[in-house]
């Protein structure tokens, strides 16, 4: 099956970067969102994005026009009855993606595959949701989309070979390099990654450094280019809680357990940079 039309469900950080992206690669995109605040909100940052790449002569305007010429816009998922694959990119909340899934299944043709950028949760769980589990499969990118060059292809259980290489060379088309992770909860990436977010939270916690120590040491000894509690502000503390849920609910492991100070910020609305504060906070 060819891929001529890609769908993106969210126009946020992630959703906004994988249209980006698809749309660069010579793809026709629909970027949809709940609302057209969000969508207009979302291609505004498409552009400024493209724009600094202009100016800094790593494209030309004209390549700049023609990629924001192959995204449209849409509040409406009936829109997706034009896409050969979707990319369900919402907020890490398993009852909104189920939602999506089940809409989608009954508007999209037979042939369009269905995949989620979930940071966690199993793919199977997501299927079950459809019609067509076959078609269904993880594609997880990295923020910022544009810039990191990482997706982990997740098949389900019932994931067809067809499904996964469309999807595999879908990512390579992107500038990307695939890996393949099993449907555990959170698969490679974010089962090493989270639970060392949440150490760092916990060394807070117990008082053990101070942020800024506890991002130094991680990145001056470990050598990594942001410390954990600063990437963990930039993921979104909501999103790092409800990984980290995800995590300890699939594997009833107390190495897993949220950090009461993570849980605490995120009732307190202290989400990171989208809202001005987190660990640290921002203008």
């Amino acid at each position: 099956m060819e891929v001529k039309t890609f769908g993106v469900i969210g126009a946020g950080q992630m959703g906004g970067g994988i249209a980006q992206v698809a749309a660069a690669s010579g793809l026709n995109v629909i970027m949809n969102d709940i609302n057209d605040s969000f969508v207009l909100k979302g291609l505004q940052h498409i552009t400024s994005n493209l724009g600094r790449m202009a100016d800094k002569g790593k494209i030309t305007s004209e390549v700049k026009d023609a990629i924001l010429s192959r995204i449209k816009t849409s509040s409406s998922l009936q829109d997706m009855v034009q896409a050969d694959f979707v990319v369900e990119a919402a907020t890490e909340n398993q009852e909104i993606k189920f939602k999506i899934f089940q809409d989608l299944d009954s508007i999209c043709e037979k042939h369009t595959i269905l995949s989620t950028n979930t940071s966690s949760i199993p793919i199977g769980r997501v299927a079950s949701q459809t019609s067509r589990p076959e078609k269904i499969i993880g594609m997880h990118f990295m923020n910022p989309v544009p810039v990191m060059k990482l997706v982990e292809v997740i098949r389900g259980i019932a994931t067809s070979d067809e499904t996964f290489d469309i999807t595999w060379n879908l990512s390579l088309k992107f500038g990307k390099t695939p890996a393949q992770a099993q449907d555990y909860p959170g698969f490679i990436a974010n089962r090493i990654l989270m639970p060392m977010i949440n150490e760092a939270v916990y060394c807070l916690y117990h008082s053990v450094g101070t942020k800024e120590d506890i991002d130094t040491v991680m990145k001056l000894g470990m050598n990594h280019p942001m410390g954990p509690l600063t990437l963990a502000d930039l993921i979104g503390l909501d999103t790092c809680l409800a990984i980290m849920e995800t995590l300890y609910e699939g594997f009833s492991d107390s190495k897993y357990r949220p950090c009461p100070l993570l849980r605490k910020y995120v009732e307190a609305g202290w989400l990171g940079r989208k809202t001005g504060r987190g660990f640290y906070e921002y203008e």
